[in-house]
């Protein structure tokens, strides 16, 4: 059956609702919203996509929402739209029915963005920037929306609902994670289909992970200035389509590929969490292209200066920031997040600069309309949803100030895990509220401690092997001059800048970096590992790769076959394992040291080296970088306790710690000074004393004890 039967039959009123092309069989109902536009055009193109066949006008408006139905427009067909009405940017308003426009609900695209200056709506070298106007059609250099008919045998697909206190993050990237596999086939490498390889899903089962964070996979445009440089927009955080996922990242083209990595994913008990953009577009600021909302509503889509109606608000750092008090814009947002839960079946959703939508016209609001909708609606209620807790605006930094519900990347984990590793002077007050969920923070609203997602490196900065191995950032691949990414890192090389041939220089560096894995993964919240640090990925220095599609950011699955990197993945795993295994290490519950269990023994208790409870004279000993934490858990039917004792050493050289009382039974379970499989584990303590390597980090469990 054709597409596109011609000519058009007449069009019809169709429906405002659902928004988007809505197959039926029969025909497809179009319906898009602009507040401001006199007249939207329907148009449709030839299955190159090149030519315009035809094109009709929607015939009604209810609501401010456009709509029609036209029968014999069939799954497969490519359109998109023109929008009439007043071009004047003084007002907000950069309506030119000369630019195609793409369906901010098209399901699927065909084509990409083929850069040329007609995708403005001014011209480019015009004296009067973008006071001017352009004639040129873009068409052909646009992408089509196509009008979709999806069906997909999930074969009884569940989604794992792994509880948020066994929830163990792994961030990666599609293309990233496996373009350099050998043992995924070439053809599926750097796609879903290679993220639902066997192998891949098998590697992330051992490791212990309960759930994969993808870096964007909505449909991005690639930057105009980067493409020109040679380099590429690998992160993805510019945002073409809200609703159709990358191209690139489906080897055989179809949205299927995706849904059929989630089912695998799932069937391993692995939840499919989704980092979304929705805080702007890839139009970037009033200079920036026609692509799609700008051309269809500037003044509503995005938020604008209120003095100057022609500039965009540039909270993100990104050009614009989408006007998230606008009711149609919040539907915008919760459609797509509704689609990708009912269509693709996605468990969570992390919000890159989530400060940005919870913005209402006076700053951030934990009770704005967005996070009132997100939080209310019954078919997110199941699902995982993460903030990014800061955008660039005013007021932008909102760690902890999220409402309840949401959990919260938590970067004051990361800094002061660094800084207490790097031996800073005052951080062990710092360091002892971060591994304990960061109460300081989120214990609030009766919210649970797996509100702070705790990490240590992410995409946007160093990796793990990186922040043992350079003071400084090496971005100059990204043709910044070096100017780019974050100068403060809180790192150290431990000696040598980069790569070394010190034996004492890779030793430090292997056991700072066992001790972070440690403070990280053995820590109250939940833990997010960045994919590659298990085994030793590095960036060469480069703390800022966003524009590197190359082997600067792709896994180099070589690593876990040295000894080095072996031994650091199954560091890795067996963390995980403690954590999984020991009832101290996964309380949801914000911990207290009065709170005692039944044996009469403090949930949490703090000690220095001497064994001796922290005061607050110990606590303000600037010079002090030992600690201790001892964490106990009841067993009420057997009349037992099971504690462990984690003890930190940042000092530079070796030193004993006296364990405090009451005497255990304490068996060394983990020792970043040792390899895993090291000839210390499990050894038992003698003489209530220990001794705990410089940059290192001990875990001693005595396991249902009768006190």
């Amino acid at each position: 059956m054709a597409a596109l039967h011609l000519p058009l039959a007449s069009i019809q009123p169709g429906l405002p609702y659902p928004l988007g092309a809505t197959y039926d069989g029969a025909g497809t109902n179009f319906a898009v919203f602009s507040a401001h536009a006199e007249k939207i055009e329907l148009c449709f193109f030839d299955a190159t996509g090149r030519h315009e066949l035809a094109r009709c006008a929607l015939p009604e408006c209810t609501n401010e929402v456009w709509h029609g139905y036209l029968p014999g427009v069939h799954a497969g067909a490519l359109y998109g739209y023109r929008a009439y009405g007043p071009y004047q940017p003084e007002q907000g308003h950069r309506f030119n029915p000369n630019k195609l426009l793409l369906d901010p609900y098209a399901r699927q695209l065909f084509g990409q963005v083929r850069w040329t200056d007609t995708l403005y709506g001014y011209r480019i070298h015009s004296p009067r920037a973008d006071l001017s106007f352009d004639h040129r059609d873009s068409a052909p250099s646009m992408p089509k929306g196509v009008v979709a008919d999806a069906t997909f045998d999930w074969h009884g697909d569940a989604p794992p609902r792994v509880p948020w206190e066994r929830t163990v993050i792994y961030e990666t990237h599609v293309r990233g994670m496996t373009l350099r596999a050998q043992r995924v086939p070439p053809g599926e490498r750097g796609s879903f289909a290679g993220l639902a390889n066997p192998w891949v899903i098998d590697y992330l089962v051992k490791l212990g992970i309960t759930a994969v964070e993808l870096l964007p996979v909505h449909a991005i445009l690639q930057d105009r200035r980067l493409l020109s440089s040679g380099l590429a927009n690998y992160w993805g955080y510019n945002t073409l389509s809200f609703f159709c996922p990358e191209p690139r990242y489906l080897s055989g083209g179809s949205p299927d590929e995706m849904r059929h990595a989630v089912r695998q994913l799932h069937a391993a008990g692995i939840e499919v969490i989704l980092d979304v953009v929705y805080n702007h577009t890839c139009e970037e600021s009033e200079l920036g292209p026609t692509i799609s909302l700008r051309g269809l509503d500037n003044a509503s889509y995005y938020r604008l200066q209120d003095n100057n109606l022609r500039h965009n608000v540039n909270d993100t750092g990104c050009g614009n920031t989408l006007n998230m008090s606008h009711p149609r814009v919040i539907q915008l947002v919760m459609d797509s997040l509704r689609y990708w839960v009912r269509e693709f079946h996605v468990d969570g959703f992390r919000f890159d600069l989530g400060a940005t939508l919870g913005r209402e016209h006076h700053g951030f609001d934990p009770g704005s309309g967005f996070f009132d909708a997100l939080l209310q609606d019954p078919v997110l209620a199941g699902v995982k949803l993460i903030s990014e807790p800061w955008d660039l605006g005013p007021g932008g930094y909102q760690v902890g100030n999220h409402p309840p519900g949401l959990a919260e990347w938590n970067d004051r984990f990361r800094d002061d895990v660094r800084s207490f590793w790097r031996g800073d002077p005052g951080m062990r007050g710092a360091v002892a509220s971060r591994l304990l969920g960061s109460a300081d923070l989120f214990n609030h609203h009766r919210r649970r401690s797996w509100a702070s997602v705790n990490f240590v490196t992410a995409h946007d900065g160093f990796t793990l092997q990186d922040l043992v191995s350079y003071n400084h950032k090496h971005n100059e691949a990204n043709l910044e001059e070096n100017r780019d990414g974050n100068n403060e890192n809180r790192s150290c090389n431990w000696g040598e800048e980069g790569p070394t041939d010190s034996a004492k220089v890779v030793a430090t560096r292997e056991k700072v970096k066992r001790a972070m894995l440690m403070t990280l993964l053995l820590a109250n919240g939940t833990p997010m590992l960045l994919g590659g640090d298990e085994f030793g990925r590095s960036q060469n220095g480069n703390n800022n790769p966003y524009c590197q599609d190359t082997e600067i950011s792709w896994f180099d699955w070589s690593l876990p076959d040295t000894e080095a990197g072996r031994a650091l993945l199954d560091f890795t795993r067996r963390c995980i394992a403690l954590r999984r295994e020991l009832p101290t290490l996964c309380s949801t519950r914000f911990l207290k040291s009065r709170s005692r269990t039944p044996q009469h023994l403090p949930d949490i208790s703090w000690f220095d080296e001497t064994g001796e409870q922290m005061t607050p004279e110990r606590w303000n000993f600037a010079e002090g970088r030992l600690l201790g934490l001892r964490r106990a858990a009841a067993h009420p039917q057997a009349g037992t306790v099971s504690a462990s004792l984690l003890l930190l050493n940042a000092f530079s050289e070796d030193r004993e710690f006296v364990l405090p009382q009451p005497e255990l039974p304490w068996k060394v379970l983990l020792d970043a000074a040792e390899p895993p499989h090291g000839s210390g584990r499990g050894r038992a303590v003698q003489h209530n004393r220990i001794k705990v390597s410089a940059h290192s980090a001990l875990l001693l469990v005595a396991d249902h004890v009768s006190i």
